[in-house]
């Protein structure tokens, strides 16, 4: 990957009411309006914003899940930034598995990692989330220059779009360490 004009940091929300129920809230119809974070949650941001390490944002970009948003806003409020709701860093789409256990993202990971083509089951392709999530950095490189921008998502559109960027087979992309809740990585 080239070098980028801007900073991101990669955000993944703080821990929300759906990590709590131990379900997985994948579509727009269950995640947009209900799910949003729970006490721990709040709890993390506060520490995320106590320990920030990085320069202070320009604008915050994050999907349109409650949890995403109500993390964008809490640091968008904290830093006077702008806030801007973006649907491609959208979770990752689990298809038959939404609203089920959280247990059942390891096979899923296991099946991505094998290789298998998961989309008859309804679940959103590796390349595809690569793609529609390093387009929001291809729009961003398009619109703003020298910015800090802050990427709210999802843990697993987050750790499939910096196995793209380290230019891996999107099929380790749980090899990397998982990202915490409401834990930041620079793009480097």
């Amino acid at each position: 990957m080239p070098p980028f004009k801007n900073t991101y940091l990669l955000m993944r929300h703080g821990h929300s009411l759906a990590n709590l129920a131990q379900c997985i809230i994948s579509h727009p119809d269950n995640g947009v309006h209900a799910y949003g974070l729970s006490e721990l949650g709040h709890a993390q941001l506060q520490q995320c914003i106590n320990t920030w390490p990085y320069l202070i944002p320009d604008r915050v970009l994050h999907s349109d899940f409650l949890r995403t948003t109500e993390s964008a806003q809490f640091l968008a409020n904290y830093f006077n930034c702008p806030i801007e709701v973006n649907t491609l860093l959208r979770e990752r789409c689990f298809g038959v598995y939404e609203q089920q256990s959280d247990q059942l993202y390891d096979s899923v990971w296991a099946k991505d990692s094998a290789g298998l083509d998961l989309t008859a089951d309804g679940v959103e392709s590796l390349q595809s989330v690569a793609e529609r999530m390093y387009s929001v950095i291809a729009s961003c490189e398009a619109s703003y220059e020298d910015q800090t921008l802050v990427l709210v998502s999802h843990g697993d559109p987050l750790q499939i779009l910096l196995t793209h960027l380290d230019g891996r087979a999107l099929s380790e992309h749980r090899k990397r360490p998982s990202i915490a809740p409401a834990e930041i990585t620079l793009v480097e």
